[in-house]
C-alpha cells in the first residue's frame, strides 16, 4: 500500500529540487564542453563515442545500485537520500575543478570516470526524492521542477562556454584554452552549493515504526551481494509500463548520445567549412611554432584562422545548447497544466515528434542567427524528456522500492548510451560516411521512431484510468 503524502507549496518543492540544478550545470559541461576539450588534446571524431564511456557504465552500476542502497537507508540524522546528495556533489565538484588541468586525453578520460560516477551518485536520489516527499497529484509537478533546474543548470554551463569565449579571447595555442577553465570553475561551485542548500531546507519524510522495524531486519540479513539482488528481483518483477519506457528510450537516448557528441563536427562543416584534415593540419602547425620550428607565416597564418574557426564552433555548440535550456526552463512548469489538459501521453508525443523535426532542420541552416530557431522545438522536448516519463510511470512504482526502479529507469537511458557508445564508431566511419550530417539525421529519424513508440504506453491516470 501506497503512502500518501500531504501537498506541500511551491517553495518547497522550489527549495528540495535546488540542488539538481548544479547537478546539470555539471552534465551541461559534460554535453558541450568534455568532446572538444578532448578534440583539443588531439581525439579523433570517430574516438568520440568510445572515449564517452563512463556515462554509460558508471549510470548502468552506480544508479540501480545507489538507488537500492537509499532505499534500505535511514539515518535521523541525515535521512535516507540526502547523504548520497551531498558524497555525489563533493566528488563533482573536485572532478570539474580539476577538469580542465588535464594535459593529456587519459587524464581527461579519467577524471570523466570519476565524474560521471559522482552525478549518478547524486541525481538517482533526486528522482526517487520525489516520491518520497510528494503526493502523487503534485508528482507531475515535481518531476517539472526538476526539468525547470535542468534547463538552467545546463542553460547557464552552455552560456558560460560562449561569454568567457567571448570575454577573455580565444586561444590560439594547443591543449585546453583558458577561458575553459572559468566555466569549469563556476560548475564546481554551484554542484556543492546548490546540494548543500537543498539538504540544508528539505526535511525528509521519516519512515514509520514497521518500515523501521522492517529496516532493521532487512539490515541484519543484508550482505555485500543483497543490492545487487535487490536489482534482479525488481527487474524480474518491473511493471509493464517500463518495459514499454524501455523502448521509448532505447531511441530517444541513443539519439540525444549523437546529438551531444556531433553537434559541433557538425557545426564545423555546415557553418564554418571545416573539415577534420583541416584540423589536423592546422592543429601540427601550431604545435611545430610553439616548438620554436621555422613555419612559412602564410602556413601559421591560415593554421591560426582554422584555429579560431573550430573554438567559434564550440562556443556556437554552447550557444545552441543554452538556448534549448533557456526554452526548457521556461517551458517546463508550462507543461504541467498541459498534461492535466490533454493526457501527459499525448504531450509527450508531440514534444519528442518536435524533437525530431528540430534535429532535421539544423543540418540545413547555415546562418549562426537562424540555426538557434530550431532549438525552441528541441528545449521544448527536452523539457518532456527530464520529467514526463518519470511522472508517466511513478503510479506504478511500489514506493518501498522507489530508488531501485529510479536506477532501473537510469539503466534504460544508459544501456541505449552504452550501445551508442560501442557501435557507432563503426556506423559513423563504414554507413555515413564519416559525415557529422548524416549523424544529426539519423538522431532525427530515432526521435521519431521513439514518438511512436510512446503511442504503446499504458499510462495510468492518478484515479487509476488509464490514458488513451
Amino acid at each position: 500500500m501506497k503512502k500518501e503524502f500531504p501537498k506541500i507549496s511551491f517553495w518547497q518543492i522550489f527549495n528540495m529540487n535546488v540542488g539538481f540544478f548544479g547537478i546539470q550545470y555539471s552534465f551541461g559541461l559534460q554535453q558541450t564542453a568534455v568532446n572538444p576539450i578532448y578534440s583539443f588534446l588531439g581525439a579523433h571524431a570517430e574516438q568520440l563515442p568510445i572515449l564517452n564511456l563512463a556515462g554509460p557504465v558508471t549510470g548502468l552500476i552506480v544508479q540501480p545500485l545507489i538507488g537500492a542502497i537509499s532505499d534500505k537507508t535511514w539515518s535521523p540524522k541525515w535521512g535516507r537520500r540526502k547523504p548520497f546528495f551531498m558524497i555525489g556533489a563533493l566528488f563533482c565538484s573536485l572532478a570539474l575543478f580539476a577538469f580542465p588541468f588535464s594535459k593529456e586525453l587519459w587524464m581527461a578520460a579519467g577524471l570523466l570516470w570519476i565524474l560521471d560516477a559522482a552525478n549518478n551518485t547524486a541525481m538517482e536520489p533526486y528522482r526517487a526524492f520525489i516520491g518520497d516527499k510528494l503526493p502523487e497529484s503534485q508528482q507531475t509537478f515535481g518531476f517539472q521542477m526538476q526539468s525547470l533546474f535542468v534547463g538552467a543548470g545546463i542553460t547557464l554551463a552552455n552560456l558560460s562556454l560562449f561569454f568567457f569565449q567571448k570575454l577573455f579571447g580565444e586561444s590560439t595555442e594547443t591543449g585546453i584554452p583558458t577561458w575553459v577553465y572559468y566555466s569549469f570553475f563556476i560548475g564546481a561551485f554551484c554542484s556543492i552549493a546548490s546540494v548543500g542548500w537543498s539538504v540544508y531546507k528539505t526535511p525528509e519524510n521519516p519512515p514509520s515504526e514497521e518500515e523501521l522495524a522492517k529496516l532493521k531486519l532487512e539490515k541484519e540479513h543484508s550482505n555485500f551481494f543483497t543490492p545487487f539482488i535487490e536489482i534482479a528481483n525488481a527487474i524480474k518483477s518491473m511493471p509493464k509500463i517500463l518495459w514499454q519506457l524501455a523502448l521509448v528510450y532505447l531511441f530517444q537516448w541513443y539519439a540525444l548520445f549523437i546529438y551531444w557528441q556531433f553537434l559541433t563536427p557538425m557545426l564545423k562543416k555546415t557553418i564554418f567549412g571545416l573539415t577534420e584534415a583541416d584540423e589536423i593540419k592546422s592543429s601540427k602547425i601550431l604545435d611545430l611554432a610553439q616548438k620554436g620550428s621555422n613555419v612559412l607565416s602564410t602556413d601559421l597564418s591560415w593554421a591560426t584562422q582554422i584555429s579560431e574557426l573550430v573554438q567559434k564552433a564550440v562556443g556556437q555548440t554552447g550557444l545552441m545548447n543554452g538556448t534549448y535550456n533557456i526554452v526548457t526552463m521556461i517551458t517546463a512548469l508550462m507543461l504541467v497544466p498541459l498534461a492535466m489538459k490533454f493526457s501527459t501521453k499525448k504531450v509527450h508525443v508531440a514534444a519528442l515528434f518536435g524533437t525530431a523535426i528540430a534535429l532535421f532542420m539544423l543540418p540545413f541552416i547555415k546562418n549562426e542567427f537562424f540555426i538557434l530557431f530550431p532549438m525552441i522545438l528541441f528545449g521544448i522536448g527536452w523539457a518532456a524528456i527530464m520529467g514526463l516519463p518519470y511522472s508517466m510511470v511513478s503510479p506504478d512504482i511500489p514506493s518501498e522500492k522507489r530508488g531501485v526502479y529510479m536506477g532501473i529507469i537510469n539503466m534504460m537511458i544508459v544501456i541505449p548510451m552504452l550501445l551508442q557508445t560501442i557501435s557507432f564508431g563503426f556506423i559513423y566511419k563504414n554507413l555515413l560516411g564519416s559525415n557529422p550530417v548524416n549523424a544529426i539525421i539519423l538522431a532525427g529519424i530515432l526521435f521519431v521512431l521513439a514518438s511512436i513508440s510512446v503511442t504503446f504506453m499504458k499510462v495510468k491516470k492518478i484515479n487509476g484510468d488509464s490514458e488513451l
